[in-house]
Formats: C-alpha cells, sequence, structure tokens
C-alpha cells in the first residue's frame, strides 16, 4: 500500500514545503524496508531515523506503522495514560485486540511474552519508559520484518537498550494480525493527519515569516511530525539524531484548542531552524564562555549550563517565541468602511491591543530569564531591532552573536534569583534517560573549563577507584588533561582506553576527534588514520551539532593548533599536544 504525499505552500516564497505523508505502508510496497531519504554529501553515510520516501520534503507530517505495533503492544501490556482524552481510534483497537485475544489460546501466549520483558525494562519515570520504545519504532522498517533499519550498535543507546522485544513483537503482530488491523483503521489516522495538517501548517508559516525564512529545498536535514493516537496526548516525545528533528505526538479529543501541542512543534522547529546558524558560528563561542558562569545556579538542565552554544540555543528560541506570544484575546479587526470614524475606533484598539500584547511579552521574557534563560532580554530586544530593519535572522544571526556585550550580560546574569520554571520542555525527554543533574563527572568537566586542572583529575582519579564509577568519562577526562599537559602518547592511550570503557556517544565521538587531531599534529602529519577517526567521530551518533562539524572539518582538511592566549575552556579549545600553552597562559586559580 503505498504512501500518499501531499506537497503544500509552494507559492508562498517563504515555505520549503509540507507534506502530509502516510508512512503506514505493507511489506509489499515498492519501498524496500529501510530505504533511506536522501543523505548530504556527508563523507561517511549515517542512520536515519523514521524513513520516508526519497525524495520526500524536508517538513513532513506522517503516521508510521511501526510505531503503531509498538504503541499497541504497550497498550495491551497495561499502558493506559490519557485514555479519557485519546482519540476514538485508540479504544476502538484495543477493543478489537481483546476480542481476538478471548479467542485465540497462541495470541495470549505471544502477549503474556511480550507484556513479561516490557514489564521487565519499566523505568521509574513512565514517560521515559514508554519513550525508548518510541526510539527503537524511529528506526524500524515495516511489518512484518520489524528489523532496525541500521546496525543494532548504530541505534540510540535508549532504543538499544529494548531492542531484544523486536522477536516476541513479531510473533504477537502475527498471532493477532496486527497489521490488518493497522489498515483497518487507516482511514481514522488519515482523518486525524488531515484535522492537524492546517493547524500546523499555519503554526510553521507563521513563523517563518516572522524569521524571513528563504525558500529552501531538501539538504538532508528534515523536520518530521508522527502522529501516534497509541499514545498519550498528554507527553511529547521529541528526539534529535544528527539532521532528524522529530517530534511523536497523539492527538487530544478533548475538543478544546488545537488537535496537538501547536507550541511543541513550533518550539522543536525552532531548534530545527536555529541550531545551525548558532552552531555555525562555533569561532565566536571562545568570547562567550564566561556567560557560563552567570547560570552556574540556575536551574536547567547541565547540558545547557555546560555548552554556551546551546545556551544561547535556547535563550534565543525563547526569545522568538515570547515576540510570537499574542494575548487571548483576538486582535482587533480592520473597519470595511472607511469613514473617519470606524478607522478611529480601529486604531484606538489595535494601540490597546499591541500594548497589551507587549506588556505580556516583556512578562514571558522575564519569567524565561528567571528560570535560567538569561539571555533571552537580550535577544528579545534584538529580534525588535530585526523587525524594524526588516531582515530576516539568517542576516541578523551574526550581528545578535558577535555584537554581545559578555561582561554586561554576565554581570546582569549574576543579579537574577533564579525560580525553576514547571513548563516541561518537549526535548527534555530525548535522551531517553532520567532528567540530567550534575554528577562526579559533570563537575570534573566544569572544572575543566574552568581551568581547574588539580580539581579535575582529582574527581577522575576518584570515579576510576570507585567500582560503581563512571569510568569511560573519568578516562575521558583524564586524557584530556594529558592532552592540555603535552603528553600527547599518554593522551592517545587515554583516548583509546576510553573507546573500550564508554558507551556514551559524545565521549565516544570526541575521543575519536581529539585522536585523529593528534595523528594531524603528528611530523609527519599521518592523514590516514585521522580521516578515519573523524569518520568514526560521525559513526559514534552524537546528536550535537558540535560534534558534527568538528569531524566534519577534520576530514575535510588537517587540523591546525589554535593560537592559544588564554586558559582552556571547551572541548576544541584545550588540544595542546605541545603543553605550549598550558606552562604559558595557566595559572591555578586565575581569574578569567
Amino acid at each position: 500500500m503505498p504512501s500518499r504525499v501531499f506537497h503544500l505552500l509552494a507559492a508562498t516564497g517563504l515555505f520549503a514545503g509540507l507534506a502530509l505523508s502516510a508512512m503506514g505502508q505493507s511489506s509489499s510496497s515498492s519501498q524496500a524496508p529501510g530505504a533511506r531519504a536522501p543523505e548530504t554529501s556527508n563523507p561517511v553515510a549515517r542512520p536515519r531515523a523514521a524513513q520516508v520516501e526519497p525524495g520526500g520534503a524536508a517538513v513532513t507530517l506522517e503516521y508510521n506503522e511501526p510505531l503503531f505495533e509498538i504503541a499497541t503492544a504497550l497498550n495491551v501490556c497495561g499502558y493506559d495514560a490519557d485514555l479519557d482524552h485519546s482519540a476514538p481510534v485508540r479504544g476502538e483497537v484495543r477493543a478489537e485486540l481483546n476480542q481476538v485475544l478471548a479467542g485465540s489460546e497462541a495470541a495470549r501466549a505471544s502477549r503474556d511474552a511480550l507484556c513479561g520483558y516490557i514489564a521487565q525494562h519499566q523505568i521509574q519515570d513512565s514517560g521515559l519508559s514508554v519513550g525508548q520504545y518510541v526510539s527503537l519504532a524511529l528506526y524500524l522498517s515495516p511489518p512484518p520484518e520489524l528489523t532496525p533499519n541500521v546496525d543494532e550498535t548504530q541505534l540510540p543507546p535508549q532504543a538499544a537498550a529494548v531492542v531484544n522485544v523486536l522477536p516476541l513483537l513479531r510473533t504477537f503482530a502475527e498471532a493477532t494480525q496486527l497489521h490488518l488491523v493497522f489498515v483497518r483503521h487507516r482511514p481514522e489516522y488519515e482523518a486525524l493527519a488531515n484535522r492537524v495538517h492546517d493547524p500546523m501548517t499555519q503554526t510553521l508559516l507563521h513563523t517563518n515569516i516572522y524569521l524571513h525564512q528563504p525558500v529552501s529545498s531538501y539538504d538532508g536535514r528534515r523536520f518530521l511530525v508522527l502522529l501516534e493516537p497509541m499514545l498519550s496526548p498528554a507527553v511529547t516525545n521529541a528526539r534529535i539524531y544528527g539532521t532528524d528533528y522529530i517530534i511523536v505526538m497523539s492527538p487530544d479529543n478533548s475538543g478544546t484548542g488545537d488537535p496537538v501541542r501547536m507550541d511543541d512543534i513550533r518550539h522543536i522547529y525552532l531548534h530545527y531552524v536555529v541550531e545551525p546558524l548558532v552552531y555555525s558560528r562555533s569561532s565566536a563561542m571562545e568570547r562567550l564562555q564566561p556567560l557560563l558562569r552567570g547560570v552556574a545556579d540556575a536551574p536547567i538542565p547541565y547540558e545547557d549550563k555546560s555548552d554556551v552554544e546551546a545556551l544561547l540555543t535556547e535563550c534565543l528560541i525563547k526569545a522568538i517565541e515570547a515576540h510570537l506570544y499574542t494575548i487571548p484575546e483576538s486582535a482587533p479587526a480592520k473597519p470595511k468602511s472607511k469613514s473617519r470614524a470606524d478607522v478611529d475606533e480601529y486604531e484606538t484598539a489595535k494601540s490597546i491591543y499591541d500594548r497589551e500584547t507587549a506588556a505580556a511579552q516583556n512578562v514571558v521574557v522575564v519569567r524565561d530569564e528567571r528560570a535560567g534563560w538569561v539571555l533571552t532580554g537580550y535577544f528579545y530586544r534584538t529580534l525588535t531591532s530585526m523587525e524594524h530593519t526588516g531582515d530576516g535572522l539568517r542576516d541578523e544571526i551574526a550581528p545578535m552573536i558577535y555584537g554581545l556585550d559578555v561582561a554586561g550580560e554576565r554581570r546582569r546574569a549574576e543579579e537574577i534569583v533564579f525560580v525553576p520554571d514547571p513548563n516541561q520542555d518537549p526535548l527534555g525527554r530525548r535522551i531517553g534517560t532520567r532528567p540530567h543533574t550534575a554528577d562526579g563527572m559533570d563537575l570534573a568537566e566544569a572544572d575543566l573549563m574552568k581551568g581547574d586542572i588539580p580539581d579535575a583529575a582529582d574527581l577522575a582519579g576518584k570515579a576510576m577507584e570507585d567500582p560503581g564509577g563512571d569510568h569511560g568519562r573519568a578516562q575521558y577526562v583524564l586524557a584530556r588533561i594529558d592532552l592540555m599537559q603535552g603528553q600527547a602518547e599518554k593522551a592517545m592511550a587515554g583516548f583509546q582506553a576510553t573507546l573500550t570503557l564508554s558507551h556514551d556517544p559524545r565521549t565516544l565521538a570526541w575521543s575519536h576527534i581529539y585522536m585523529g587531531r593528534l595523528y594531524d599534529t603528528l611530523d609527519p602529519p599521518d592523514r590516514t588514520h585521522a580521516v578515519a577517526e573523524y569518520q568514526a567521530a560521525l559513526a559514534a551518533r552524537d546528536a550535537r551539532p558540535d560534534t558534527k562539524m568538528a569531524a566534519e572539518k577534520g576530514i575535510k582538511q588537517p587540523f591546525a593548533l589554535p593560537r592559544r592566549e588564554q586558559a582552556p575552556k571547551n572541548d576544541d579549545a584545550d588540544f595542546d599536544p605541545t603543553g605550549k600553552a598550558q606552562k604559558e597562559a595557566y595559572k591555578p586559580g586565575q581569574p578569567q
């Protein structure tokens, strides 16, 4: 059963094209299981999630049969979250399967085996427990195969943790004829997709108009919204896998407001738009590192207060969202009459509406800054200037970043009294683990950024001695310390040891990047081994843009030692196989 694709908005001049795609094809489809969308000209192929038709649009609204089968299996095994607010198709599918199970001993036996596995792999946080199966579904070929479309070693960690459910799922799907259940209810899925399509189109179009997004063709990056009504409508699952920005949602049937959380869709879409613009200015980030001191005590994720690019990205997104915020009251409509009285009345009402909207937007900015996103106000003000000049974000991003008063913004941040934001970021669950809190190795890496090598070495050494410690990250920190102190051979051995100890994609990727740089700085350079390491970094599945940029840059040209005038502050800057910068620039406790 081939999928249907509708290309829309081609005439707007501001939108690359939104496709409504029904990805529920059977195994007899002309698309082979695991077929991939077009890649960019990256040096090595990387796994892709949620496979779509070759040549498909960069922005798509879809539903997906592997996701349906996994979500249905969870329902059969006791997943009842928010049934009262779910679309009717969820209850219909559950009732249909109950009938099948009541009449078939084989079906009941397959269900019991499947549910036993799911029960054994529960995570205390129910949202994360479901999220690991959602991640796995994104990498599956269509039924009846239901096999990963990448090597299992290339699956995201949370998906790899439950990959052994697949034989049990295939047996259950065959025993209950789950594919036929999906086919019978496919019209309801299409109806839900049609219901979401227009509001989503308007949300993204409005965002693009505000940002003055130019027309762009498919470049290998994708933004996908997947609908799955068998999941809870109260939970948004968002993932960023390399160049794939994916959001999984269930329509709400309460009858109030939008059918899905459009604010969540817009938030992930803004990550899709903004992240490449920020990360392409990586050369400016060294100057901005002191801003991290202003958020050291902020109630935001550790990843955001230890990575200045991540902090800038989220603050800029918050500022854009503030500008797009409107008060609940409708804007006054322009009068059809051109009489002076009617025009004056409209202009007065419009002025009041604009003032109330601006006041409400300022409240949003203050709330976000108190939550720890300390640059929201700065970006909000610069975006206001962008509105007046008529330029787009792509043109204004460089002046925004390079014109930022680091010392002034840091002082202002240090004066903010932080208050945790109760709203859950949809990306907060993207890595499939518990919410991150700073542990010993987080503190060790923070010490490295501050130039406090003795404390970082002490924390890493203690972790190595602890049988339950994170030996992979500890070894990675120790290898970086060796590198900063000019012990290149010892650092190379340390990064090689890290590869055997760690399972964290980012730690693995950057170990390969450092090893590639070490090969590049040999006398003479060893480009063959260097390029192999950069390619291995790309294959390590770290989703952060800085990893991809560093690895691809290393493949294109040999790494050259940076000119160093300050103590090391980040992954890219602490590469010093000679130890010269350490001797000349580093003084313990030296203020930055």
